[in-house]
C-alpha cells in the first residue's frame, strides 16, 4: 500500500500543534504504546543496545582516532539538520568561484573509527542501518561514535571526508576532487531556521547560496529528467508529557536544497567509480512502460492530465499536495519509484548504472553514520581521488553489501509501519464511534478504499467503495494499540465529520 514518508521527532516545533486535545495521544495511554514498541522490537529483531566488546572498543577509539594531517578546521562549515539531531554526518561550507560556485561537503569520518573486522564493524554488518523509533531508535554505531567522537558537532574538531566541487554558473560539477581532512562545525543550524530566516529576506551568505545552489540543482534534475516525489511526511512526535502526536507536513524548501547538495555528491561518487571500475552504486530500473500508462490513465481519471511531452520529474513537481485530487496522484505515482537497491561492479562499470529517479548514476556517501553502505564507498573513492589502490578489506566487502542493506531496508520498513499503526491506533481510540473527514488517496490490493485523514494525521485503509481523490468521511469502528490496528467504514455521501 503506499504510504507517506514516515519520521520520528522528539524535538520538532514545527511539527502542527495539535489544538484538539483529540489529535493526540492521551499521556495516560502512552504505556500502552511504549509495550507496542518493545514487542515491534523483538517481533522484527531490532538490536536492543550493544554487546560489550563493542561498547569496549567504541570507548577506546573514540579516544585514540587518528588525525588527518590536512587541517581545515579554519573553513567555516555549518551543519543543517532536523532540530535535535546528535548524529551529524555532514557539514558545508559554500562559496562563490568567479561565476559559479565551491561546495566543500565533509562526511563524517567513520573509517577512522572502525577497525575493519573489528567488533565494532562486526556489529555494524549485523545492522545495516539506524532504526528509528517514536520513543528510541537502535543506532548502527555505539553513541560514543555516532553522537559524539565521529559525529560533526559544533565547536569540535573532527576527522572528515571532504568533498571539494567546483561548480559552474549553472550548478554542474566540473571538478571534484575527495580528500581527509580536520574539519570544525562552526554552526549548528536546522531546517526551520534556515527557512524562516529566508523567508523573512535574511541576507545571510550561507543561506542565500544554499538557495541558489539548491535551486540550480533542481534545473539540473528536471533538465536530465530526474524527479522527486512531493510525498507529505507523516511525522510522529513524542511531547513532553509523554503522549505522541501524528502529523502530515510537507517538506521545507530548505530541505530540498539541502538534499539536492546530498544527491550533487551522491552522483559525484558514482562517476568517479564508475571511472574506475570499482565500487557500488545505488541504482533504480526505469518505471514499467505499463506503470507509466496506468499512472497517465490515473492522472486523466482525477483530473490531473499528464500533458504529453512533460517529463514525469517536471510534472510531479508540479502536483499540489492540498488538492486532494491531486494528492492522491502523488500516491499512486509511488508505483513509479520501485526497484531500487545496490549494484557492487568490480572490473567494469555495470551494464545498469541509473538511478531513475535521479537520472544519472547514483551512489550513496553522505551518511556513514546511520548507513552501513557509505563507510566502503567512501572509502573507494577517497582512494581513486588519491590514486590510491582501494584498500582490499573495502574491495572484498562490495559484494556483500546489497543483501545487508536489503535486509535492513526491510526491517527498518516494518519497523516505521508498524510505529506508525500504533500510534494512529491511540490517537483515534478517543473517536472510536465517531465519523472523520478525509480524502481517499488509494484503492488497496484487498479492494480496500486508503483514506487519509487531516485531524488527526492518520493513513488507513477503510472498508467501502470510493475513488482515489474522492472526500469521504469514515466512522472509527474500533482502535486496538496492543494489535496495532483500526478499523474505519467509509459512510454513506451526505454523512458529515463530527467530534
Amino acid at each position: 500500500m503506499p504510504t507517506s514518508v514516515i519520521s520520528y521527532r522528539r524535538d520538532v516545533p514545527e511539527v502542527a500543534t495539535p489544538g484538539p486535545a483529540a489529535a493526540t495521544t492521551a499521556a495516560a495511554g502512552s504505556g500502552a504504546l511504549l509495550r507496542r514498541f518493545d514487542d515491534i522490537r523483538a517481533r522484527l529483531g531490532v538490536p536492543d543496545g550493544f554487546p560489550e566488546d563493542v561498547l569496549a572498543e567504541a570507548g577506546r577509539v573514540a579516544e585514540s582516532a587518528p588525525r588527518p594531517l590536512r587541517d581545515e578546521t579554519g573553513v567555516p562549515f555549518w551543519t543543517l539538520d532536523p532540530l535535535g539531531s546528535l548524529d551529524l554526518d555532514q557539514a558545508m561550507a559554500l562559496q562563490r568561484a568567479g561565476e559559479g560556485y565551491r561546495v566543500r561537503y565533509a562526511i563524517a569520518d567513520v573509517p577512522a573509527f572502525v577497525r575493519p573486522d573489528g567488533a565494532i564493524d562486526a556489529e555494524a554488518r549485523r545492522r545495516g542501518q539506524t532504526i528509528y523509533l517514536p520513543d528510541r531508535r537502535a543506532p548502527l554505531h555505539p553513541a560514543a561514535l555516532s553522537e559524539g567522537a565521529a559525529s560533526l558537532l559544533p565547536s569540535q574538531d573532527r576527522p572528515a571526508y571532504v568533498w571539494d566541487l567546483a561548480l559552474d554558473a549553472s550548478g554542474q560539477v566540473r571538478a571534484t576532487q575527495v580528500y581527509r581532512a580536520l574539519v570544525r562545525s562552526h554552526d549548528r543550524l536546522d531546517y526551520t531556521a534556515v527557512q524562516r530566516a529566508l523567508d523573512a529576506g535574511s541576507g545571510d551568505e550561507r543561506f542565500v547560496l544554499l538557495r541558489e545552489i539548491g535551486q540550480a540543482r533542481q534545473a539540473l534534475e528536471l533538465a536530465r529528467g530526474g524527479a522527486s516525489l512531493p510525498m507529505p511526511e507523516q511525522q510522529v512526535h513524542e511531547q513532553a508529557d509523554g503522549s505522541f502526536v501524528t502529523a502530515f507536513r510537507p517538506p521545507l524548501a530548505a530541505e530540498d536544497w539541502n538534499a539536492q547538495i546530498s544527491l550533487m555528491t551522491g552522483m559525484a561518487a558514482a562517476e568517479q567509480m564508475i571511472r574506475a571500475g570499482v565500487g557500488i552504486l545505488r541504482t533504480m530500473p526505469a518505471p514499467d512502460p505499463g506503470a507509466v500508462d496506468r499512472f497517465r490513465r490515473q492522472a486523466k481519471a482525477l483530473g490531473v492530465p499528464w500533458p504529453t511531452g512533460q517529463r514525469y520529474g517536471q510534472f510531479l513537481r508540479s502536483l499540489d499536495r492540498t488538492d486532494p485530487r491531486q494528492l492522491a496522484l502523488i500516491h499512486e505515482a509511488t508505483a513509479l519509484f520501485r526497484g531500487a537497491g545496490y549494484t557492487p561492479f568490480d572490473g567494469a562499470a555495470p551494464a545498469q548504472a541509473q538511478h531513475a529517479a535521479v537520472a544519472a548514476p547514483y551512489a550513496h556517501v553522505t551518511a556513514p553514520l546511520r548507513r552501513l553502505v557509505d563507510r566502503f564507498a567512501l572509502v573507494v573513492c577517497e582512494a581513486v581521488s588519491s590514486g590510491a589502490p582501494v584498500p582490499q578489506w573495502a574491495r572484498s566487502a562490495l559484494p556483500m553489501l546489497p543483501q545487508i542493506m536489503a535486509e535492513s531496508d526491510r526491517r527498518a520498513s516494518a519497523v516505521d509501519r508498524a510505529c506508525t499503526d500504533a500510534v494512529e491506533a491511540a490517537t483515534l481510540s478517543p473517536h472510536v464511534g465517531a465519523r472523520l473527514t478525509g480524502t481517499v488517496v488509494d484503492v488497496n490490493r484487498q479492494g480496500s478504499a486508503v483514506v487519509q485523514l487531516a485531524d488527526p494525521a492518520v493513513l488507513s485503509a477503510a472498508a467501502g467503495s470510493a475513488r482515489p481523490g474522492d472526500p469521504v468521511t469514515v466512522l472509527v469502528q474500533s482502535a486496538d494499540v496492543a494489535a496495532g490496528t483500526v478499523s474505519l467504514r467509509i459512510c454513506p455521501a451526505g454523512a458529515t465529520g463530527q467530534r
